[in-house]
């Protein structure tokens, strides 16, 4: 049990230094990425405090993070490629 805490601190650690990436920059793409970190690595403290703590609803909650987080990613790679086309080609 304190492992998996431990492990949840690390993580919890490792978004602090990804929320610095985000604000900092310097690309769309760097800050989505980052962006993308909080939401797995939010989904993996979840799992963690789930299972250290007994709590299935967390594993409900970590799933939610997790498809909002695909969903970002999905959204963010339709609007990069509707920026990068030429204007000749329809949208």
């Amino acid at each position: 049990m304190t492992l998996t805490f431990a492990l949840a601190i690390f993580l919890l650690l490792n978004l602090i230094v990804a929320l610095v990436r985000v604000a900092r920059g310097p690309t769309p793409a760097d800050r989505l990425l980052a962006a993308l970190l909080f939401g797995t690595t939010g989904s993996a403290i979840l799992l963690l405090l789930a299972e250290a703590m007994g709590q299935p609803s967390l594993l409900d909650t970590a799933l939610v993070f997790a498809l909002l987080a695909a969903i970002t990613g999905v959204a963010f790679a339709r609007r990069a490629w509707r920026e990068e086309a030429p204007d000749d080609e329809p949208r």
